[in-house]
């Protein structure tokens, strides 16, 4: 891969990076929850997805979901459901109060699960998806190597979007002294849950690109 050609990629990669979305509000939800050392598992759920999402991409399957609409309206549908329910979880969940340390919400804090959550927020994106089918040809050469320039693309990325994500959980960390009660855990909670729910809806209603 010529240099202009990986330095235009990662120009594409920091835009996708910064600009806000599911990956971004919950790195700043799980940072305001439990600090950037433990959101940087849900990261990791979220960089392994990413990955997933560019090698199908880059395979040429992303292109094939695109134009199914069956399938990618199933892709849609799981993820807007999961974002939903993510936020939904959130909303409602309890809060533990200890008078020594800032109130905490009461989810799971096992890193896998952490992880896991991650995951399947990005993989059920179908927007990464189609993002990816969009802009991936732009980069490849198809006289070199398929493998080393996806592989070239996916350290880049995961390294920028890494990061990014920890940048904003570490933003969202830093705001943990004015959540020393339970009422104001429940605010940040009922915030960060909404908006994923809100995300979620709007995949409903996000279309396939028709050719």
């Amino acid at each position: 891969m010529l240099f202009e050609t990986w330095f235009a990629f990662f120009l594409a990669a920091c835009l996708i990076a910064i600009s806000p979305g599911s990956g971004a509000v919950l790195s700043m939800s799980h940072g305001l929850s439990y600090g950037v050392r433990r959101t940087s598992a849900t990261i990791l759920g979220l960089e392994l997805a990413l990955v997933l999402i560019l090698v199908i991409a880059g395979a040429g399957v992303g292109s094939l979901l695109v134009a199914s609409e069956a399938a990618f309206n199933t892709i849609k549908f799981l993820g807007a459901a999961y974002l939903i329910y993510l936020g939904w979880s959130q909303w409602r969940a309890p809060v533990s109060v200890d008078q020594q340390q800032p109130a905490r919400t009461a989810l799971s804090t096992k890193w896998w699960q952490r992880a896991v959550t991650g995951f399947l927020t990005n993989a059920t994106n179908p927007k990464g998806i189609v993002f990816m089918v969009a802009v991936l040809p732009q980069f490849i050469d198809h006289e070199q190597a398929l493998w080393l320039q996806l592989l070239v693309m996916a350290v880049t990325m995961v390294t920028v979007d890494l990061v990014v994500m920890h940048g904003y959980a570490f933003a969202a960390s830093r705001m943990q002294r004015f959540f020393r009660d339970a009422k104001a855990v429940k605010l940040q909670n009922r915030f960060f849950g909404g908006i994923l729910m809100l995300v979620g809806v709007g995949l409903f209603f996000f279309k396939r690109s028709q050719h």
